[in-house]
């Protein structure tokens, strides 16, 4: 029979992510089972109808549940600090699955404006086709909060740090707002990963993450993961994700399990790594701004201080001379890649006017300020030094 290895309760996050929520089969493997099954068998007739009525509590088929799936779901659970966690396809799936399980025609939403391009379709556009009001404001306003909030709210989605420019949102004055609205909170905590920011302890009621993204760490694999409470995740979000499908696969679980037992140490190289890289950036002529949370010229540096235990791994800054001196740059990079991923252990440079949030529109993007020579830097495992010395060719190709 499989068992669970007894853990001391007051394990710190390291230690947690390389034992918690392990489940071992009988042959008491080292490393978490990889169970490739697409289908489970009853013993018997009646146990199956048992465990289709809810009487026995089983695995039945691993779009409902699979138990590497499980144990994914179940670290990723202690690590938040949240009481229940289930494990998406991707980053977008968990948002997808945490609003529209929730929501319903004539509900209302409010959201940052600082959303990924993908989260501000959904808020945009697809939300209103089912009848749902959708409102955006300012995030960093809390007078603009205020206003919104000031009549009943069904949910509210956010981001901090925000993608691609870095911006914060004071999560636990939002998340008092939204409650006298009487709503739920959804953070995208993509940026600020589990380790940096926890917005449970802020007082939001659910999380989200792309896994993809630190958690793989890599580039392997998608994958995604909501968290809150069991109530919210048993009664709401498991029959939308049992019957609509977005469910992971079991390798890719698997994967992200590999990937947690390491992200505190990538994490940690990775921040400290972003810090050199903006601090240098900051320095240099062709450069208009930087914007990376834990250096004191950020906007939001006290809330930074508030709210996260580090910078996290990218970095945002613009390029004097637009669209054509970014492309210059980013074409001259020797080490760092251009793609539109982030969190990986090489370092990836964006262009999000013209990719990620080329779909929002120009108007939209200024009042992100988005502009034309803005670049998204998420910086890897690479040393710190070499990364500099890449920047400064790069630079110097500017003339």
């Amino acid at each position: 029979m499989p068992n669970h290895p007894k853990l001391p309760s007051d394990l710190r996050p390291a230690t947690l992510l390389v034992h918690g929520g392990t489940e071992r089969s009988q042959w008491g493997e080292t490393d978490e089972a990889l169970f490739l099954t697409s289908g489970f068998v009853y013993d018997s007739a009646e146990q199956a109808e048992a465990t289709f009525k809810g009487e026995q509590t089983r695995f039945q088929y691993s779009r409902f549940g699979n138990p590497t799936v499980a144990m994914f779901e179940r670290r990723m659970a202690l690590l938040e600090g949240a009481e229940a966690c289930m494990a998406t396809a991707t980053g977008m799936a968990a948002v997808h699955s945490a609003m529209l399980s929730h929501l319903k025609t004539g509900d209302r939403v409010v959201a940052s404006r600082a959303l990924f391009g993908s989260c501000h379709w959904i808020v945009s556009t697809l939300l209103p086709r089912y009848g749902i009001e959708t409102a955006f404001v300012d995030g960093g306003n809390l007078d603009e909060w205020r206003a919104a909030l000031s009549k009943p709210t069904a949910m509210v989605l956010l981001e901090s740090p925000s993608n691609p420019m870095l911006d914060l949102i004071d999560i636990a004055a939002v998340s008092e707002l939204t409650h006298q609205a009487g709503g739920l909170v959804v953070v995208d905590n993509v940026f600020a990963t589990p380790l940096l920011q926890k917005p449970l302890e802020l007082g939001a009621d659910i999380v989200v993450y792309s896994a993809t993204k630190h958690i793989d760490g890599q580039g392997r694999a998608l994958g995604g993961a909501v968290l809150g409470s069991k109530k919210w995740v048993d009664e709401v979000l498991q029959p939308f994700i049992r019957n609509t499908g977005p469910s992971i696969s079991p390798f890719n679980a698997w994967l992200m399990l590999k990937g947690l037992e390491t992200l505190p140490i990538r994490v940690r190289a990775m921040s400290e790594s972003a810090t050199k890289v903006a601090d240098f950036l900051a320095e240099q002529p062709q450069i208009s701004f930087v914007r990376y949370p834990t250096r004191t010229d950020h906007p939001q540096y006290a809330l930074a201080q508030k709210q996260m235990k580090g910078g996290s791994t990218l970095v945002a800054f613009d390029v004097k001379g637009g669209k054509e001196a970014a492309f210059k740059l980013m074409n001259a990079f020797r080490i760092i890649a251009i793609s539109n991923n982030l969190g990986d252990s090489k370092s990836l440079a964006t262009h999000p006017a013209t990719t990620t949030h080329m779909r929002i529109g120009e108007a939209e993007r200024a009042k992100l300020g988005i502009g034309e020579g803005a670049i998204r830097l998420s910086v890897g495992l690479e040393d710190a030094e070499d990364l500099i010395d890449d920047l400064k060719q790069a630079l110097a190709a500017l003339g």
